[in-house]
């Protein structure tokens, strides 16, 4: 076989790259379904590859470890897609920082936060079980918190800045009562303890947020 030939044989790094692309959407895909069914522990790396109708060899090679996937898995459910770009600089959130009026953002940034719950609540569950089990999880979980905690806090900082909220009220103040309401955490204890669905929890954040910032008689 000429070199000619062996060079038009071989994929292109385009090609490779959708076909990479393509394996790990699928075994995202499964791991999800599988960890939603089964739970953290009971999931091994083989099931996922046998779900996803891959070799075993090719879950490792692409992910590592089981904790790895499961990270990936609810990052992909966090923003619900596989783009790399974070929460914090995609243009919804955008949106809810900047819309014109304190009720746009607040109905924008429950918009947000329901959206989340809805894609990512029931492995939220699963994590809270996984987080004890795999420090890698742990710390995940953690920044996560802290993560959503920073864009609370961002929120009512651009608000206070664009003249939004008086001075009477306290950005911090408000940063941490609305990082308690939206947080994975309490996702997990209205899914858990009171069976909310995300248009339920949409309504407690937009009510609660409306009366903590109606302005004081």
């Amino acid at each position: 076989m000429s070199e000619n030939v062996k060079r038009q044989s071989q994929p292109t790094p385009d090609l490779r790259a959708m076909r990479v692309a393509r394996t790990e959407a699928r075994l995202i895909e499964a791991a999800g379904a599988l960890f939603l069914d089964q739970g953290y522990v009971a999931t091994t790396l083989a099931q996922i590859a046998e779900h996803a109708g891959v070799a075993a060899r090719t879950v490792y090679i692409r992910f590592g470890t089981k904790a790895a996937l499961f990270k990936r898995v609810v990052d992909h459910a966090l923003v619900g897609d596989a783009e790399p770009i974070d929460l914090a600089h995609r243009a919804r959130t955008h949106d809810a920082m900047t819309a014109d009026t304190l009720a746009e953002r607040i109905a924008s940034f429950a918009d947000l936060s329901v959206g989340i719950a809805g894609r990512a609540g029931a492995l939220f569950e699963v994590a809270a079980q996984a987080e004890g089990l795999e420090r890698e999880l742990a710390e995940a979980a953690q920044a996560g918190r802290r993560a959503t905690s920073g864009l609370c806090r961002s929120f009512w900082d651009d608000a206070a800045a664009d003249g939004l909220i008086t001075e009477d009220f306290n950005p911090e103040r408000l940063a941490i009562l609305t990082d308690v309401l939206l947080c994975a955490d309490t996702i997990v204890h209205l899914r858990r303890t009171h069976g909310w669905s995300a248009s339920a929890h949409r309504s407690l954040i937009t009510d609660t947020l409306t009366a903590l910032t109606h302005p004081r008689a």
